[in-house]
């Protein structure tokens, strides 16, 4: 852990650094290539933003962080299979943020990409017995399914968490954290350099997406970036739990970006229970839920990063104290179960968030006076509309 810590200290922090400042420096050189071809989100109907808003931010990460990742570091097959995914998926979230691609064809070339992490990289998941008690068992043929379902899972929960400004980018960049945190733990440095370098160019796309009291507004999105984080996500833990020399079980990943993958399935659930397409677009995220129970913006956003980061805090203590792994397996299964309990009638789930508001806004203190600017900001916009 100490050497891991120490090599880190070392080569990733100046590589973070250096894809922290190439982010900032790339996307505003992509923002008149993305008006120019089209590549921008325009306001109306569930979209409450005010201008049409370049979607670049995800581009910009990927062209910063895989090239440098492999200037920097060795260029191992892991990687390469990264880097090889991101060719396939990048372009086609591209294609798709432009035309609005049937959603077939986005997951042909999402399971393309986890094909490409599976066969160019070799990182695949092959050891999940021991949450069942078969610390042996491995999934054998089922293993290359398995990895493209989980990823492609863990792909569609960050795109659609992809609701807020700053959101998606707050989520990975706590989930980084967490998966840097497990990799040096475990003596896994070369895995946590690329993991921190990969931390410093999220930072730098939120430097534009994020609210702040001087930017009122994101002035650039993630667009076909959530995908981009989802992938690398997944490509992380099944790096960092399927090394039996890495002491990290499978059980603890889910965790530690629970909020959007919960929400993910619950949606996907209730969808195919009304007969719609587990796709189509509605405001019943729990993002969407905050807001309208009168959170701000910057206040939904935070209390899902602390939520998430809680979660895997949690999780991980548990698994430093030897909980049995099945357990884990009937948390999140009961976290899911919750979820959706308390989010089948979106009334109820408003006035309960709604009283969970009050409570955290002061008469007068920063949240409050951020709530009433970004209601005035709404019907603003809602009038300008």
């Amino acid at each position: 852990m100490e050497k891991a810590l120490s090599e880190v200290g070392r080569g990733g922090l100046e590589a973070a650094a250096a894809a922290f400042i190439l982010t900032v420096l790339l996307i505003p050189l992509l923002v008149p290539l993305a008006r120019r071809v089209g590549l921008v989100d325009h306001p109306g109907g569930r979209k409450t933003h005010a201008a049409a808003t370049p979607m670049v931010g995800g581009v910009a990460i990927a062209l910063v962080s895989i090239p440098l990742a492999l200037v920097m570091f060795h260029p191992s097959a892991p990687l390469l299979g990264l880097g090889a995914a991101t060719l396939i998926l990048l372009p086609a979230g591209v294609l798709d943020d432009r035309y609005n691609l049937n959603w077939v064809l986005r997951l042909a070339a999402q399971s393309a990409a986890a094909l490409a992490m599976i066969y160019v990289g070799g990182v695949r998941v092959e050891l999940i017995g021991s949450a069942f008690g078969l610390a042996h068992h491995t999934l054998g043929m089922l293993s290359v399914p398995f990895t493209v379902i989980a990823t492609v899972g863990l792909i569609n929960a960050l795109n659609m968490a992809d609701g807020v400004d700053g959101l998606v980018g707050g989520l990975t960049l706590a989930a980084l954290a967490m998966l840097t945190a497990a990799a040096v733990y475990s003596g896994a440095a070369d895995l946590a350099c690329v993991l921190v370098l990969m931390m410093g160019s999220t930072a730098g796309f939120l430097v534009y997406n994020l609210r702040t009291p001087l930017r009122p507004r994101a002035h650039v999105f993630i667009g076909a970036g959530s995908e981009f984080l989802g992938l690398l996500i997944a490509w992380a833990s099944f790096r960092l739990t399927q090394n039996p020399a890495h002491p990290v079980s499978p059980v603890l990943a889910p965790f530690l970006v629970a909020p959007p993958v919960v929400d993910c399935l619950v949606l996907i659930a209730r969808r195919l229970r009304s007969g719609r397409s587990p796709f189509s677009a509605d405001r019943n995220h729990i993002h969407h839920l905050l807001l309208d129970a009168g959170f701000s913006t910057t206040g939904a956003v935070s209390t899902l990063v602390a939520l998430s980061v809680g979660l895997g805090a949690a999780a991980a203590l548990a698994m430093h104290a030897h909980v049995p792994q099945g357990l884990f397996v009937t948390g999140f299964l009961g976290l899911t179960a919750a979820h959706y309990g308390l989010t089948s009638r979106r009334e109820r789930s408003i006035g309960l968030l709604d009283r969970l508001a009050r409570v955290a806004r002061r008469p007068g203190g920063r949240t409050a006076v951020a709530s009433r600017r970004d209601r005035a900001g709404r019907d603003a916009r809602a009038h300008h509309l």
